[in-house]
């Protein structure tokens, strides 16, 4: 256990506290929590919740800032000693094998969106790819993994989007598969322990990404996954050069008749006369009275139907229930003169399959790449900081829209911060006036701007308002120490499986 908190204070946004009971086990050498997120059967759900209506779902989603604290004065007492030796693992260095088009050269490929909901609220959170034996992990804060604010669960159709830009995934959607938090966070809601490791799938691409393999006919009959025909329009001489070649109509060239009819008067020479059924209300405006040979221009009748077929119904008859409980439903019908045009248009069919490996966007750091991970290292270094603002000030001011990725570059501080509302008692601070939807993101140590990778050496947990002027200024992290390192080994060190 930790020891008796101090007080606290100045205005804080925090994204939400924990409620304890996760089930879980923590030894010495075991301080982590473990715990499914989707099921494989699940991520086509996930990916389709995300990606309908041309990523609606991604665009309504906003910047993650469940709570507002404010307390009267943030503490910095004393300072960090590591509990083992400075330690790291290398940033993954394989380039991507297919170039990517990002908004922003500065940035590290590795950053993204973490998208989640909750209820019906929609969310979003910063997160990283990070380096992982099998090149499928997402940093981010434990409070942007579990939903803090109710069941004590996972949070629902979580998912990571590297290089997110105005509701497009150039790099595929990644479905959150496990999640690995630190055990005093889940079971204590200590912040000072608030980052989590996300194993992914592989990604997923989304429907502009995915691009059809066009096929023979007798693929297309033979294939038992998604496929789609296209009908060609082509002229009279290739229609008749395919048929001889093939003694007849063929997927390649077959003709279709169509008729056309253009509305006209009643004495236009050669017009026809045609009965339409229309709405209630375009049979009371048309003309009224008898016309060539005393025929009538419109006409009606009523049938009675069960109740089913009354209920069914969808036409453009009149229903109703008439004084003896018969249900009935009226016909109405105009007769209009038209030219009537008879033609004959030739075409061909394309077939065309989607396949699995279409759909798999691959692993996740061969993708984008992997930022490395360090743990005990001196404080009052500087570092780069990475990740999508959007919330508002206290004030109401609402300086990001959280489309395009922002950063901040500062030294930490050389004091531990103290919170007594989110059991902080040692995390690290850095000047950075940014607001909520930058919780989650990575602070990179030793970054370097051509590679744009560095060292993951803390994940943004909470942005405050030190000065008091109703305008965040700091952000806060959990400093990286042994326990740290391993939670992220015991999550990077499994598989994900394949969907496909």
């Amino acid at each position: 256990m930790k020891r008796i908190l101090l007080p606290a204070g100045g205005a804080i946004l925090a994204t939400g506290l924990l409620a304890a009971g996760l089930a879980g086990t923590a030894q010495a050498d075991n301080p982590y929590d473990m715990d499914q997120m989707a099921a494989a059967a699940k991520v086509n759900d996930v990916l389709n919740f995300w990606t309908a209506a041309n990523g609606a779902a991604l665009k309504r989603a906003e910047a993650y800032t469940f709570d507002y604290k404010k307390v009267s004065h943030i503490q910095q007492k004393g300072g960090y000693t590591p509990d083992t030796k400075p330690s790291s693992v290398p940033a993954i260095g394989d380039e991507p094998k297919k170039a990517i088009k990002y908004q922003n050269i500065n940035v590290p490929k590795s950053i993204g969106r973490v998208f989640f909901a909750i209820g019906d609220k929609l969310y979003w959170c910063s997160g990283t790819s990070v380096q992982s034996q099998y090149r499928n992990l997402v940093a981010t804060a434990g409070h942007c993994v579990y939903d803090i604010a109710g069941n004590n669960d996972v949070l629902d159709k979580w998912v990571f989007v590297p290089g997110y830009y105005q509701g497009k995934a150039p790099a595929g959607i990644y479905v959150g598969k496990t999640a690995f938090t630190h055990y005093d966070f889940t079971n204590y809601e200590d912040f000072d322990r608030d980052y989590a490791f996300v194993q992914v799938y592989n990604g997923l691409k989304t429907q502009e990404q995915i691009q059809p393999k066009k096929v023979s006919y007798e693929e297309f009959q033979a294939w038992k996954g998604l496929s789609d025909a296209k009908d060609i329009e082509i002229g009279y001489d290739e229609y008749k050069k395919c048929y001889d070649l093939h003694g007849g109509e063929t997927p390649d060239c077959w003709a279709k008749a169509s008729t056309t009819d253009d509305q006209v008067g009643p004495d236009f020479v050669g017009a026809i006369k045609v009965l339409k059924e229309v709405p209630v209300e375009t049979y009371n405006a048309a003309p009224t009275g008898k016309v060539n040979g005393g025929k009538a221009i419109s006409a009606t009748y009523t049938e009675q139907v069960t109740k089913s077929a009354y209920d069914a119904y969808t036409g453009p008859g009149y229903r109703k229930i008439d004084a003896k409980g018969n249900y009935t439903i009226t016909h109405y019908f105009v007769k209009y003169w038209v030219k009537r045009t008879n033609s004959v248009k030739f075409y061909r069919t394309e077939f065309y399959i989607i396949d699995s490996a279409a759909v798999d966007a691959g692993r996740l750091g061969d993708n984008v790449g992997g930022a490395g991970l360090a743990w005990n290292q001196p404080t009052n270094k500087y570092v780069r900081t990475f990740g999508y603002p959007g919330g508002e000030h206290p004030d109401g001011n609402r300086p990001y829209t959280g489309v395009t990725p922002k950063w901040c570059y500062n030294k930490t501080s050389g004091k531990a911060t103290v919170i007594a509302a989110y059991k902080v008692e040692e995390q690290v601070a850095l000047k950075c006036a940014v607001t909520g939807g930058m919780d989650g993101s990575s602070w990179l140590y030793k970054y370097s701007n051509a590679k744009r990778t560095g060292y993951v050496n803390g994940i943004t947990s909470l942005i405050l308002d030190v000065d008091g002027n109703n305008r965040y200024d700091t952000i806060t992290s959990p400093y990286f120490d042994g326990e740290t390192a391993v939670v992220y080994k015991a999550a990077s060190n499994q598989w994900s499986g394949k969907l496909y």
